[in-house]
């Protein structure tokens, strides 16, 4: 029995008995999901529900007595061994060993699928994550919104929802400016501008653009300058595009800021918002009553010159998102924009959408590497920061990912190069790789054996204790992908990858599958066949959306 058959069987449970009359409950209250969770002590059943508490209210009774009513209409369902009211009101449920242990052959026959939503969701969300400026490498701030990003529009897609990973293209504005100075200062052997780029990468991509366009320099100066803006931000665009490949990473759209002010979007987002009452003019400019949707002041969307405020490209940009049919846009920012939700989410409510649900922003913190126990501050190429190309050349694309992705993201990190590269247990992502290796080794040595899953499958015989953790484990799987959907957290499936590994290990260390040589195959060996090859689809799944690939063997 799955966690979600339990909870099926709790609502029917509920529903018979409001039915019958005996809860007095308007049968919309019984809840479509009814939540069940591991007990923290093992000694308290395999699963808990604290739903009798969350309905005594509507039922007007105690919460034992509403749980006392679902006991013994849920004693009724075949695999049920017991049910207890503990505490205030909490069910306590006990599966038969049978019950439990079918969860394996559940995993197996479902493969790939296991974990992920039986049916879409329809929603429709926009995911725009990375979106660095194209004037230098992606820093490590970018690396980790790439890891975080990519792996949380895998977790939403196996939520059941539609997602497109977006990438949006500042070409447009005063960095692409001192980008194309910089690349012109550098041609001519000059020093960077004050306010330019530096690094090796400057000097590579002058050289570049001069290789595409020969005669450059003869022309006149602002010409080169022009010319190096349009190249050198498509030779380096072209490099970030490659990095994030080579990082596991695709976008589905990769939108240009600059068409927003070519193809009029700006107007028409301001056109509309005016249409709306949200738009009024003061001092020669053109202002958006920000402040009425919690802004701390009214923002100029068109200043008195005429051009555009920086806020008037994130209207056109939202309007434009909403106008495809997305039903969410999620944006991911680095700490330095956390002043920039409350006029983002004005924004939103100015459209007359739903902040934290039309509009998201999450906002992700810092990076450090250490190496040798000291910070590592450049990058020979980028000369001032480091970057995902270096990260990747350290440890390799499965170590970065997993480091970057394993801890919440609104917390700062520091990733040990030395401990990343360890093939130990210490080291978080060769532990659950590892793992997984194990599984397909132990396949590989039952089927010598000749141990089969096809011979035989008897849950009832699955009854050690390493084996009822090892199936709880893997039967948290699908709540632990939703929770980690619905939280926008990804770090949930690393955490709870590196639990599943721990639990497989012992019980590797515990129960045999291939029989001692004098000893015959027997039903027990190919039923924990089925569990380890369940543990191997899962970890699989897991690392799947963790961008991470499951090697069979290290």
């Amino acid at each position: 029995m799955t966690p979600a058959e339990l909870s099926s069987a709790l609502r029917d449970a509920l529903t018979a008995a409001v039915a019958a009359g005996e809860l007095s409950l308007d049968p919309a209250d019984v809840p479509a999901d009814v939540r069940v969770e591991r007990p923290k002590n093992r000694d308290h059943g395999d699963w808990a529900t604290s739903v009798a508490l969350q309905l005594a209210k509507r039922a007007g009774r105690p919460p034992r007595e509403v749980a006392d009513v679902v006991r013994a209409r849920l004693l009724e369902v075949p695999g049920v061994r017991a049910v207890d009211v503990a505490g205030p009101g909490f069910l306590n449920v006990t599966l038969e060993a049978a019950a439990a242990g079918e969860l394996a052959r559940t995993v197996v026959e479902a493969g790939e699928r296991f974990g992920a939503a039986a049916t879409p969701t329809g929603e429709r969300v926009n995911l725009e994550f990375v979106s660095a400026n194209p004037t230098g490498p992606i820093h490590l701030g970018g690396t980790r919104w790439a890891a975080v990003g990519d792996s949380l529009a895998r977790i939403l897609t196996a939520a059941g929802a539609e997602v497109t990973r977006e990438y949006y293209f500042n070409d447009h504005g005063a960095q692409i400016d001192r980008f194309a100075r910089s690349l012109l200062a550098r041609a001519h052997g000059e020093p960077a501008p004050e306010d330019g780029y530096g690094g090796d990468y400057v000097g590579e991509i002058a050289d570049a653009v001069l290789a595409r366009v020969p005669d450059l320099l003869q022309r006149p100066r602002d010409e080169q300058q022009e010319v190096f803006r349009r190249e050198g931000v498509d030779l380096m665009f072209t490099e970030i595009k490659q990095s994030l490949a080579e990082f596991g990473v695709q976008f589905d759209v990769y939108f240009h800021e600059d068409s927003l002010h070519a193809s009029g979007a700006v107007q028409r987002a301001v056109d509309k918002l005016r249409e709306l009452g949200r738009i009024y003019d003061a001092d020669g400019a053109v202002w958006l009553r920000t402040s009425d949707f919690g802004d701390d002041k009214d923002r100029v969307v068109i200043k008195s010159d005429g051009n555009p405020a920086y806020i008037s490209g994130d209207l056109a940009y939202y309007l434009d998102k909403r106008e495809r049919g997305f039903d969410r846009a999620v944006i991911m920012l680095g700490a330095d924009h956390h002043g920039y939700i409350g006029r983002m989410m004005a924004m939103c409510a100015a459209f007359g959408d739903e902040p934290g649900r039309n509009l998201e922003i999450l906002i992700g913190q810092m990076v450090n590497l250490v190496k040798d126990g000291a910070p590592v501050r450049m990058s020979k190429r980028a000369g001032t920061v480091v970057t995902m190309e270096d990260l990747v050349e350290a440890v390799g694309v499965d170590a970065a990912r997993y480091s970057l992705v394993r801890s919440s993201a609104d917390t700062a990190i520091d990733v040990d190069l030395d401990l990343l590269v360890k093939r130990s247990n210490d080291n978080p992502v060769f532990y659950v790789q590892y793992a997984h290796a194990r599984t397909s080794n132990v396949a590989v040595n039952a089927a010598a054996a000749g141990v089969r899953r096809e011979d035989a499958f008897d849950p009832a015989l699955l009854v050690e204790e390493t084996e009822s953790l090892l199936l709880a484990a893997l039967a948290e799987f699908p709540a632990v992908v939703a929770r980690a959907g619905e939280l926008r957290e990804p770090h949930r499936v690393a955490r709870y990858l590196e639990e599943l590994a721990g639990r497989y290990h012992k019980f590797y260390d515990a129960c045999r599958i291939t029989p001692r040589a004098e000893e015959e195959v027997q039903d027990v060996h190919r039923t924990r066949l089925w569990l380890n090859d369940a543990t191997r689809q899962v970890l699989a799944n897991g690392l799947g959306l963790l961008g991470v690939s499951a090697p069979e063997r290290m």
